[in-house]
C-alpha cells in the first residue's frame, strides 16, 4: 500500500484528508513543514500533500528543502490551498510541484489525483530502472571487451567495482570524506568503475600482450591509456551528459594511477589533489590485478596481495582509504575466491 504524507497546519484539515485516504492508503501526519522533513529523513513516503500556507516553513520552502535533497527530490508534491490565484500556481510548478488540489479538499476529486500521479511516479520510476540497467549493461559490456583483449575473462571489471563498493561503504560507514562520498555519489562512482581502463583501446596488442617486462619506451605507451580513456569518456558525457556517473568514470580513468606520495601517472598529483573515487580505484584495480595471473606472471596470494598493499600506506595509496582495505580484507578475500566465477 502506497504512503502519503499529510502536511498542514490545520488539525481540522489533516483529519479530514486522512478520513479521505482511510483503508485506501497508509499515511502520516505533520503539522509544519519542519515536521515533514524531519518524517522524510527516516521514512520516504510515495507522495506529499503540501499545504501552502502555514507559519515558519510554508510549503514553498518545503518543497525547496524536498527538491535539495537527492534521496527526496523525485517525491512528487501536490500542494492543497485556497489561493489558486495564478502567481502561486507559477510559483508552485516553479519549484517542482505536480498539481494542485483546491481547498476545501473534495473527497472524490482527492482520490483520482492521487492515483493518477502515483501511476506516473511509477511508471517514472520503472523507466529510469530499465534506462539504468541498459545503460550499466551496455557499460560493464564495453569494459569487459576491452578487458577481454589481454586474456582476462572479464571479471575484472565486476570484482574491481565490487571492490570499490566495499572500500566507499566502509568510508562512509566511518563518517570519512563526507563532502564528497554520500550514498548517492557512492552508486554513481561504482557504475562509473567498470571504465577504468577504457584508454587500453588504444594500446597495441603487442604491448597489451607481452609477456615480458615492457621497455621504457613501451611503458610510456602503456600510461597513455588513462588520458586517451578520459578523453574517451569525455566525448560520451559530452553526447550523454544526463549519465552523470560518466563525470566519475573520467575522474577514475585518469587518475587511477596516481598515487599518494606524487610518484605516480599521468600528472603526478598527490595526496587529496587526486579525486577520491582515484584513490579508490587505485587500492580495488591493484588488488585484483595482482591476485590474479597475467600473461607476465602469475598471481598472487590474498597475503601475500594484502601485504603489497598495506606497505604502501602514504606512499602509493590514501592511509585513509587503506584503513577501509584493512577492516575490509576479509571480504576481500572472500570475493577474490570467486575469481575464475565472475557472474
Amino acid at each position: 500500500m502506497k504512503e502519503i504524507l499529510i502536511v498542514d497546519d490545520n488539525i481540522t484539515n489533516l483529519k479530514q484528508i486522512s478520513s479521505f485516504l482511510e483503508g485506501k492508503y497508509r499515511f502520516s501526519l505533520a503539522k509544519s513543514g519542519q515536521q515533514a522533513l524531519t518524517i522524510c529523513a527516516h521514512e520516504r513516503p510515495d507522495l506529499i500533500l503540501l499545504d501552502v500556507q502555514m507559519p515558519g516553513m510554508n510549503g514553498f520552502d518545503t518543497i525547496a528543502r524536498l527538491k535539495e535533497n537527492p534521496t527526496l527530490h523525485n517525491i512528487p508534491v501536490i500542494f492543497i490551498t485556497s489561493n489558486l490565484e495564478p502567481a502561486t500556481e507559477i510559483e508552485g510548478f516553479r519549484l517542482g510541484a505536480r498539481d494542485f488540489i483546491k481547498k476545501p479538499v473534495v473527497n472524490s476529486v482527492l482520490i483520482h489525483r492521487l492515483a493518477l500521479h502515483l501511476n506516473i511516479s511509477t511508471y517514472q520510476t520503472q523507466l529510469a530502472d530499465s534506462v539504468k540497467t541498459l545503460s550499466d549493461n551496455l557499460t560493464a559490456s564495453i569494459a569487459e571487451l576491452i578487458e577481454c583483449r589481454d586474456e582476462n575473462t572479464g571479471g575484472h571489471v565486476v570484482r574491481t567495482s565490487q571492490y570499490f563498493e566495499l572500500l566507499g561503504r566502509d568510508l562512509i560507514e566511518r563518517g570519512m570524506y563526507p563532502e564528497q562520498l554520500s550514498v548517492e555519489a557512492l552508486n554513481m562512482m561504482v557504475r562509473a568503475a567498470p571504465l577504468h581502463d577504457i584508454g587500453k583501446i588504444s594500446i597495441s596488442d603487442k604491448i597489451l600482450l607481452k609477456p615480458d617486462r615492457l621497455t621504457d619506451d613501451e611503458f610510456n605507451i602503456m600510461k597513455t591509456h588513462t588520458e586517451v580513456g578520459a578523453r574517451i569518456l569525455k566525448n560520451m558525457f559530452a553526447r550523454t551528459p544526463t549519465q552523470q556517473y560518466l563525470k566519475y568514470a573520467i575522474m577514475i580513468a585518469a587518475s587511477h594511477h596516481e598515487r599518494y606520495d606524487g610518484n605516480g601517472y599521468p600528472t603526478g598529483a598527490s595526496g587529496e589533489n587526486i579525486p577520491l573515487c582515484g584513490r579508490i580505484m587505485a587500492i580495488a584495480d591493484v588488488y585484483d590485478a595482482v591476485i590474479n595471473d597475467r600473461v607476465y606472471r602469475k598471481g598472487l596470494s590474498h597475503a601475500e596481495v594484502s601485504r603489497i598493499i598495506t606497505d604502501g600506506r602514504g606512499a602509493q595509496y590514501d592511509p585513509c582509504i587503506l584503513d577501509s582495505f584493512e577492516n575490509c580484507c576479509s571480504k576481500f578475500s572472500e570475493l577474490s575466491s570467486y575469481r575464475d566465477h565472475p557472474s
